[in-house]
């Protein structure tokens, strides 16, 4: 970051403690768990915010929508500031499922039926452990407190949602405040791996969570659904050990490596379903086969089907003959995954992220406090 001009510094460590979500044995326990890790960063995040504006004396605040402490710093400082959102927003609008559990959108009677009945019973039990945490960090910054979980993304004067139609579900409005600017993707300039140029095959991309949840078997069984196929497999472990993985002749197992240059030769993506791993895919055009383990990567699985733009597995039912079924029905919606791609570079990435933070908050700002001078 400094060597590209920016100010830069850490913050504590304990603010990057991981999840231990992965131990749940329900969804509602995963769900509790996910949310005490993110009111223990608030207690870090937040003075961490405070101690920045008075060492910077800042003209605008850009804040990650899960920092919750961050967050209330900036609502209750009175500088102009805005939130960026990098997974699938837990809003409501007609025609769309409740959150959470990755189901379909509704279609017909009974569609609709599903979710009167199953919309207060998801929604219901993710506000009773969403909104206590969330309004007691509020409280202490001297806020109002919530009266539901929609509205920490409705009361921030900009939300940057870094994703777009048609591989978010269209919706007939969105709220004023949100603006759909597509994936901001980027990576460090890196040159590619020697071995990578030896690959003669189509390459198959297989990619686990940059933050622990136990996602390793995804790659073993990847590897083995693969290893008669007529592809070489790339696989990445960011948050494990990849020395644990014993590898197939058409296999290539690393800790990391920048994924840009072998996106550019692969025919599919097999993701974990997290957000980033996966719009990466798509706005390279690859199809992805999207196999979710929890948080809301079940939400952007069923978003990857719906779409178009690949399929979907339950890690429940994660077994190799699945998986290979699976990764040739991803191969085969290339189309799809190219559409998606154009819409992503429609949507203007980065510099529409930016055009919206000078035009929709900044200007805005610098107009009233002129009017008000007025």
């Amino acid at each position: 970051m400094r060597s590209r001009g920016f100010d830069c510094d850490p913050l504590e460590p304990s603010v990057e403690d991981g999840h231990d979500d992965y131990l749940a044995r329900t969804p509602q326990g995963a769900l509790k768990r996910a949310l005490r890790t993110f009111a223990h960063r608030a207690e870090v995040d937040a003075p961490a915010m405070r101690a920045a504006i008075d060492q910077t004396s800042p003209d605008a605040l850009l804040v990650d929508v899960n920092s919750w402490g961050a967050q209330a710093v900036a609502e209750a400082s009175g500088l102009p500031w805005a939130t960026w959102c990098p997974f699938p927003l837990p809003t409501t609008s007609p025609g769309l499922p409740p959150y959470g559990p990755g189901l379909a959108p509704a279609r017909g009677p009974l569609g609709r039926l599903r979710d009167a009945i199953l919309r207060p019973v998801i929604t219901g039990g993710y506000a009773r452990a969403f909104m206590p945490p969330v309004n007691l960090i509020r409280a202490q910054t001297g806020l109002l407190p919530l009266s539901s979980p929609t509205e920490l993304y409705e009361s921030a004067p900009l939300v940057l949602y870094l994703t777009a139609e048609p591989f978010e579900y269209p919706r007939p409005r969105w709220p004023k405040n949100i603006v759909l600017v597509g994936p901001c993707a980027w990576e460090p300039p890196s040159a590619p791996p020697e071995w990578l140029a030896r690959i003669e095959r189509p390459i198959v991309l297989v990619t686990t969570s940059s933050e622990f949840q136990n996602d390793a078997r995804l790659v073993h069984c990847a590897l083995e659904a693969l290893a008669d196929e007529d592809v070489h497999v790339v696989a990445t472990l960011p948050a494990q050990d990849s020395r644990s993985i014993e590898t197939q002749a058409n296999a290539q197992v690393e800790r990391f490596i920048s994924h840009g240059p072998v996106l550019e030769r692969a025919v599919c993506a097999v993701t974990h379903g997290g957000m980033g791993a996966t719009q990466k895919a798509l706005a390279s055009g690859v199809p992805v086969c999207a196999v979710p383990f929890g948080r809301d990567q079940l939400e952007v699985a069923r978003r990857v089907e719906v779409s178009g733009a690949g399929s979907r597995l339950s890690a429940r039912r994660l077994d190799p003959r699945r998986l290979q079924l699976k990764v040739r029905e991803a191969i085969a919606c290339r189309p799809g995954a190219e559409r998606i791609a154009t819409a992503f570079r429609r949507a203007g990435g980065a510099a529409a992220a930016a055009d919206a933070v000078e035009q929709r908050l900044l200007r805005t700002h610098t107009t009233s406090n002129a009017c008000a001078r007025g």
